[in-house]
């Protein structure tokens, strides 16, 4: 019986923890903007492929994956070489800002699609 009390101390704590964690709130406005600012709707839709893939898509390949946001932003950062969907390739776009807040709040309106 001793055993079972410090294991269900322990499984509260756990519960009591997990609901401390606050969920982000998206800023939609300040992603749209950010998006806007860097012409990003050049290649990309929310709903439609143009020569980049919709956003929808982009949230629906990353759903479940742990690392999504941060991929995404490494993707808005760093310039990699992307291949389009017509098979050309070309380096992403660089996002001018490197205000982390901003980057995070971009990545999860987009992973919110």
């Amino acid at each position: 019986m001793k055993t079972k009390t410090p294991l269900a101390v322990a499984g509260s704590l756990l519960f009591a923890l997990a609901a401390m964690n606050p969920v982000y709130a998206v800023d939609a406005a300040q992603a749209k903007e950010l998006m806007k600012s860097n012409k990003c709707a050049k290649c990309h839709a929310v709903d439609k492929d143009k020569s980049g893939p919709a956003l929808k898509k982009i949230a629906a390949k990353y759903k479940g994956n742990a690392d999504a946001e941060a991929t995404i932003i490494k993707n808005i950062t760093t310039g990699p070489k992307i291949k389009n969907d017509d098979g050309s390739e070309e380096e992403h776009a660089i996002i001018k800002t490197k205000d982390e807040a901003e980057l995070k709040n971009l990545a999860q309106w987009i992973l919110s699609q």
